[in-house]
């Protein structure tokens, strides 16, 4: 055992005597030790259950003949970072919590790792890690809110109730006292927010690669079967690590593949593909950026998931959760191995029922191409994406007028001012995974577009990109960013901009001599942050193409 290292041998006698200091009984030393990297903080709804889930955890490793020791992980809650400085920090602490949980391993030698983990930056950073050590892993998400219920059964979400109501509050459609029936019922307790944001989708992206048990991806965060998956996770991590079972064995090409296409069929979150990237660059899998369109062209999607859609993750997980989408798309979903020991196609073949109320069959999709969309074209000559699960027949295809601002707060401002109108295309950047520092989520601006009924008239592009909850026209990961001197920095207010999702066409309608002669005089902004971690992650992450990983050079 790794852990060998640092308890056998009379030269350890000091590694001993430590371990012995925490508690460790002599009966114990022979025992596999198992990490539990824990992501609990008072700070996320996502994760202020998890203290519990240690608990089963806990149980779960000794049961299965391990000995176990939880060290902290930290988290940021993108909602809550949402809009001001705090969401600079949220996509750089993926890097920073894959780095902490190999630090911790390494130093002390643990033969395992359960990752107990739940919201958007927090699970890639988890898998990242686990990809890099390639040592025994299984990861434990903490399961979905509940949707927040009103009169009449009307169902709160997050997105819906609070940042596109709080635009529609402006617009003067809601009342002081609906906006605090929204605030009060968005909510309603622990867990990741109810729709198919960010978290949920890696959830169950985490689940469809196999690094987490059945249904732990969309078992509700207060059920009783995610203290069951917590125990049984840590009964299963002794058993890998016996059988030396590691994530690169699971998180093949094929599995990546499988992620995708569950992604896809579900329409999940645009920032899936930032995070796939970065995992399998930790992997060593190659995966370029246009996978995920080659596969969107031939993945149907097969659900209505809020915030685009009319399902919550409460009504996906009864109608058959992920091996349910597995059993609907058939042949699509490539037969790979798991930390269960099914396999994909065994796990769908488990599923009696699917409701395809929710989970529709390949015959009856809800829209023919999967959620998301890769565009290509003169201002994003190494891509962009688009949540085109999102947008309506309508704004597929869109000419409009550019309005620049160069920072998110601008735009925001003009939008809450009524200066952006029908038929623009608002352009937010430097904002990228350098220029912004960290790429900041922007779904204010793009839940006030749909909160001011803009979301059919207007369009935005961005180098940096967006929540989960985002709906409408929305093109963000624009690569090269304006920070490195992409074509994104040349456009001007008033040049025309051509959308066109079906023929993946993102197009600058300005000649290339004018491009360049506006080239010559592009001079590279200073530095939005100056000091602090920040400057220095700005130094080294790559474009959002690459999955913004950062690099040692």
């Amino acid at each position: 055992m790794r852990s060998d290292t640092i308890k056998k041998g009379f030269e350890r006698t000091p590694h001993r005597a430590l371990l012995k200091g925490t508690g460790v009984p002599q009966n114990q030393m022979d025992k596999p030790f198992i990490g539990v990297a824990t992501s609990f903080t008072d700070l996320i709804p996502g994760h202020v259950g998890m203290r519990d889930l240690e608990r089963y955890i806990e149980k779960g490793v000794h049961s299965g003949g391990g000995y176990s020791f939880f060290f902290g992980i930290p988290g940021v809650c993108d909602g809550i970072a949402m809009g001001h400085k705090g969401m600079h920090y949220s996509l750089p602490t993926r890097e920073l919590i894959a780095d902490m949980v190999e630090s911790v391993a390494e130093a002390h030698r643990l033969d395992g790792l359960v990752l107990l983990t739940n919201c958007d930056k927090i699970t890639p950073g988890m898998l990242m890690a686990a990809a890099r050590l390639d040592i025994p892993c299984i990861v434990v998400t903490a399961g979905p809110m509940m949707s927040g219920r009103g009169q009449s059964d009307r169902k709160f979400s997050f997105v819906t109730d609070t940042f596109e109501a709080m635009a529609r509050y402006k617009a003067g459609v809601i009342s002081d006292k609906e906006l605090m029936v929204c605030e009060d019922n968005a909510c309603p307790g622990m867990g990741s927010c109810q729709g198919l944001f960010t978290a949920n989708t890696m959830a169950i992206l985490t689940e469809t690669m196999g690094m987490s048990l059945p249904r732990c991806g969309t078992a509700l965060a207060v059920s009783a079967l995610k203290r069951r998956i917590a125990f049984a996770s840590g009964e299963k991590i002794v058993e890998l690590v016996n059988n030396n079972v590691t994530p690169r064995s699971i998180m093949t090409r094929e599995a990546f593949e499988n992620a995708i296409r569950v992604d896809l069929a579900l329409g999940g979150s645009s920032n899936t593909v930032l995070h796939l990237l970065a995992i399998a660059h930790e992997a060593g899998v190659e995966l370029p950026l246009e996978t995920f369109d080659i596969l969107a062209k031939d993945t149907p999607q097969l659900a209505s998931m809020n915030p685009a859609g009319e399902h919550f993750m409460e009504d996906l997980d009864v109608a058959g959760g992920v091996s349910g989408v597995f059993k609907q798309l058939g042949d699509k979903i490539k037969d790979t191995p798991t930390l269960f020991g099914l396999t994909t196609r065994q796990l769908a073949a488990s599923v009696e029922n699917v409701d395809d109320g929710v989970i529709r069959s390949l015959d009856n999709p809800v829209k023919k191409e999967g959620g998301i969309a890769v565009l290509f074209g003169n201002v994003a000559p190494k891509g962009a994406v688009v949540k085109q699960s999102g947008v309506s027949d309508k704004m597929m295809q869109f000419e409009g007028t550019a309005r620049c601002f160069d920072s998110e707060e601008l735009a925001m401002a003009a939008l809450m001012e009524g200066r952006v109108v029908a038929g623009d295309v608002v352009v937010i950047r430097y904002e990228g995974p350098k220029g912004g520092p960290g790429m900041r989520e922007m779904l204010a601006p793009t839940a006030a577009l749909m909160g001011l009924g803009l979301g059919d008239s207007v369009a935005l592009i961005t180098d940096g990109r967006f929540s989960g909850g985002t709906r409408g026209p929305c093109i963000g990961h624009i690569s090269p960013e304006a920070a490195q001197g992409g074509p994104i920095a040349l456009v001007q207010d008033g040049d025309r901009i051509l959308l066109d999702i079906p023929a993946r066409r993102l197009e600058l309608l300005v000649d290339d001599a004018t491009l360049e002669e506006r080239g010559k005089s592009w001079v590279a902004p200073q530095p939005k942050i100056k000091g602090g971690w920040l400057a220095r992650y700005a130094k080294v992450v790559t474009s959002a193409h690459t999955g913004a990983v950062t690099t040692a050079d």
